[in-house]
């Protein structure tokens, strides 16, 4: 039986690959390129390498179906529109790249991510419930969709002639559905996107003989848009467009594979079952405790090793899954979806508590798991797969007896919380005492919190880690930095200051290494955007925090100067969702627990004379569920947990919140129901589309819709932001409204942030002029 007639063509598979280096290559590579194009030769060898090796250590690991996505230089969402040929029309015109082994689009692909000098970036924002950021399709009733996939199948092709034969049943190239990809774009001019849907399937329809020709055997499509609501004539049209591509894939000797993840797939399953769609895979982790609705008559993709978070597999407990669903056909073993989402590999952590460190796994353990589940679950298992069970037993079972996951004095707090001590007083009293205390100007200017981590910041953080300075050395440099940040904002004429945060590596990562009941890694790195990385702290534990962690900073920027500063804190949403969290308690519990030490740090700052806090919660829309019947239970604890962390602050004390890049139109509601006094929000890149929704909604309360993308190398026309400012007017009242970034300014430059914050405060000075009028 050939490998494209064998429904079992592939036992075990993970369902999507890293791209960004274990060592964080790629993001070097596209950083030095982007600094210096006559670098593409490195770059283009430097992602091809990332691929081949990955490859190579799936398949070496005994797993025996790779997915293949070919080189991504930022982010695969964008590689589809590339794929499509719907790169947005403002960069259509900036000339192939025709050398280096790029491909020739690498330019207008780079300009729709990151913009240029004169082109704004696409929008970006979050990849469904994750912490992953994706550029955002631009679509429009006239959009034209042409193939370009000439890269991307030599690619392919080069990959299943570098590894032979046997590559067929290997190499198992993946693209983004045509119904998640619509779903995730937006249209310019009110357009449904997903009018698009039958012209999407007819050029995958074309792309399936070529992909056939390179001598793939099996295609992935993901379509994580169907653990979501979906309207039922667009499931129709969908399942429709899978029959023609399940018809031109057998023809041509093809099987199709769609992937969901992130929640049920039954939904799928239902859908696409009888289609021609020949396997499915399943999200068995976040899917629910019931086995899926699948009859066995498709091949079973089952993602029982966790693809997004570090907990080791209960390996007993997924065997036991799988052999109850291989009664009922044909099972391959999966993770729940990308690797993407965790880091590379656990060997390399010298420094973790080895306790628990042993109830970790990172993705080359969980591509060790997938195959010795695939091993036992055929009866081939070896004697080192039977002793991986027992200690995946005896690691479960040490975990929840160990007492580092318990805190009593902890515990007991939580369970003395009322609802008293999640309410503030009306916003009319807070806003009196704030304004005589205060003393801000109409449409007061502030930033979100970081400023420019330079080159000397990161030098001084390096030695100091290797000991090269000692305490006093580097806290000098750091008050230095804080000075300097100070002067230069006084310069600018902003009203409400920051100290900058030299001192912060990351903002959770900062934090979590100052509670208790979280643990840091070395080398633990995950793509958040492009060149993007972030190192994810581990929540294994009850959070409590021993001492005060911003107190110091916040003083160092207060005394010396008086204009307002603001206490730069983290929220408790935030905190989890950008840190791996235990998975042994339900998410509110641990919310909260993070919200009472972030209570504690606020009384310390205002009793240090803070009179502003901010407590960003920009992941506070990430963790929404993605379907609503269970978003009310989680918009209860989230909003409950933030309430938690500010109630106590007094009236005269003005709290801040800042939320970033992702979709909060529909969740207004929500925000006003955190009641901080001030929301900062996302918005230059998204063109100011919550404005409608604040005014809609009839926010009462203060809120700055940022008028600079900090995401994009490009300093701002006044004219630009002068017309975000206006907008913003028509939508806020004048005594509510902030002018400011749309987020920290960290991955920014001194020379672009200052001339961006010069257009910002001036932009300020014209609209109090005309609101005075």
């Amino acid at each position: 039986m050939t490998a494209a007639a064998d429904p079992q063509a592939f036992h075990s598979t993970i369902a999507g690959v890293p791209r960004i280096g274990p060592d964080r290559e790629l993001k070097k590579a596209l950083e030095t390129y982007w600094r210096d194009s006559s670098t593409g030769r490195a770059l283009s060898t430097t992602a091809t390498r990332l691929v081949n090796d990955y490859t190579d250590s799936v398949i070496a690991a005994g797993v025996d179906a790779v997915a293949f996505a070919g080189r991504s230089y930022y982010d695969a969402t964008l590689d589809t529109s590339a794929l499509l040929g719907v790169l947005p029309q403002r960069v259509a015109d900036i000339a192939d790249h025709d050398n280096d082994g790029l491909p020739p689009f690498i330019d207008r692909y780079f300009a729709a991510a990151r913009g240029t000098s004169e082109l704004p970036a696409s929008a970006m924002t979050k990849w469904f419930d994750t912490n992953y950021h994706y550029i955002v399709p631009e679509l429009s009733a006239d959009t034209e969709f042409q193939l370009d996939d000439h890269a991307w199948l030599e690619d392919l092709r080069d990959q299943i002639t570098r590894l032979g034969k046997d590559a067929a049943a290997q190499v198992r190239p993946v693209l983004i559905g045509p119904l998640t990809y619509l779903t995730l774009a937006r249209t310019t001019d009110g357009s449904n996107a997903l009018d698009h849907l039958e012209e999407v399937f007819d050029l995958y329809a074309r792309l399936l003989p070529r992909i056939a020709d390179r001598g793939a055997t099996w295609v992935q499509f993901d379509e994580p848009t169907l653990v979501t609501e979906v309207a039922e004539s667009d499931l129709q049209r969908t399942r429709a467009g899978y029959e023609k591509l399940a018809q031109i894939a057998e023809q041509k000797g093809l099987k199709l594979l769609v992937q969901t993840y992130f929640g049920d797939g039954d939904q799928a399953i239902e859908l696409l079952t009888g289609s021609g769609v020949a396997a499915f895979g399943v999200d068995l982790v976040y899917g629910g405790t019931e086995l899926p609705s699948w009859n066995g008559a498709e091949l079973l993709v089952a993602g029982v090793v966790d693809g997004r978070n570090v907990w080791r597999t209960d390996l007993a407990r997924a065997l036991e899954t799988l052999q109850a669903l291989q009664k009922r056909g044909p099972v391959a073993v999966s993770t729940s979806c990308s690797l993407l989402h965790v880091p590379y590999s656990l060997e390399r952590e010298q420094n973790l508590n080895p306790e628990v460190k042993n109830w970790l796994a990172f993705g080359a353990e969980k591509i060790n798991e997938v195959a010795t589940l695939s091993r036992l679950l055929r009866g081939e298992g070896t004697d080192a797969d039977k002793a991986a069970v027992e200690e995946s037993t005896a690691a479960v079972k040490q975990r929840a007896e160990s007492t580092l996951t318990h805190n009593a004095e902890v515990r007991a707090r939580q369970g003395k919380v009322t609802d008293a001590d999640r309410t503030r007083d009306d916003i009319s009293a807070r806003r009196e005492a704030q304004k005589a205390e205060l003393n801000l100007p109409p449409l007061p200017t502030t930033t979100i919190g970081s400023f420019p981590q330079t080159t000397e910041i990161r030098k001084a953080r390096a030695a100091w880690r290797r000991n090269k300075i000692d305490d006093a050395a580097y806290t000098q440099a750091m008050r230095d930095e804080v000075a300097d940040v100070i002067r230069r904002q006084e310069e600018l004429g902003l009203d409400v200051l920051v100290h900058g945060e030299p001192e912060r590596n990351d903002m959770v990562q900062y934090f979590s290494e100052q509670l208790d009941g979280y643990l840091s890694t070395e080398h633990a790195w995950v793509q958040s955007y492009g060149s993007r990385c972030v190192r994810p702290p581990i929540i294994f534990g009850d959070v409590s925090r021993p001492n005060a962690m911003t107190v110091e900073w916040y003083k160092a920027a207060a005394d010396l100067t008086d204009k307002p500063v603001k206490g730069m804190l983290t929220g408790p949403v935030t905190m989890l969702a950008w840190s791996f969290v235990r998975d042994d308690q339900p998410l509110g519990e641990t919310a909260d627990q993070v919200a009472l030490a972030l209570r504690d740090e606020i009384a310390d700052l205002v009793e240090a004379g803070a009179r502003v806090v901010q407590v960003d919660e920009p992941a506070i829309r990430e963790l929404l569920p993605l379907r609503k019947e269970d978003q009310p239970a989680y918009l209860e604890w989230a909003v409950g947990a933030f309430r938690l962390a500010t109630s106590g602050a007094p009236n005269e004390v003005q709290v801040h919140t800042h939320m970033c890049y992702s979709e909060f139109n529909e969740l207004i509601d929500t925000v006003s129901d955190l009641d901080a006094d001030v929301t900062s929000i996302e918005a230059a890149r998204n063109g100011m589309q919550v404005l409608e929704a604040l005014k809609d909604e009839g926010y009462e309360l203060g809120v700055g819709p940022g008028v600079w993308d900090i995401h994009s190398p490009r300093v701002p026309k006044q004219n630009e932001v002068d017309e975000l400012v206006s907008a913003a007017l028509n939508s806020v009242d004048p005594s509510l409204l902030w002018v400011n970034p749309d987020c920290g300014l960290k991955t920014r430059g001194w020379e672009e942030t200052t001339a961006s914050l010069k257009v910002l405060v001036e932009a300020a000075r014209k609209a109090r002029e005309a609101v005075n009028a």
